[in-house]
């Protein structure tokens, strides 16, 4: 399953989606999301993860999850530990998923 092809006017590509996680192609670089470090990405639909972008080269943005990633954090991710709110205050804030994708 691809989002679209390689290519030079290809930055971000969704490759794969799996029952474990999520496989990215940025910038002739591939990366594998797994559920256990990036939950936010599980149980949604093919079209809201495919629907991934690449703003100013080094920032991944899922529109339709409201979920921000910097390269770094899928090349570093033990400088980025995961906080998750609880659905009482993600329900009571009206941050949305964002706050738990920081």
């Amino acid at each position: 399953m691809k989002s679209s092809r390689h290519g030079k006017s290809t930055s971000v590509s969704v490759e794969n989606i799996t029952p474990f996680g999520i496989w990215l192609y940025v910038k002739e670089k591939e990366y594998f999301l797994g559920y256990k470090d990036y939950p936010y990405f599980k149980d949604q639909t093919l079209g809201s993860i495919q629907n991934v972008q690449l703003l100013h080269g080094y920032h991944l943005y899922w529109p339709d999850l409201d979920v921000d990633l910097e390269i770094d954090n899928l090349e570093n991710p033990e400088k980025y530990p995961l906080k998750f709110e609880s659905k009482k205050s993600l329900t009571s804030h009206s941050t949305g998923r964002r706050a738990a994708a920081r």
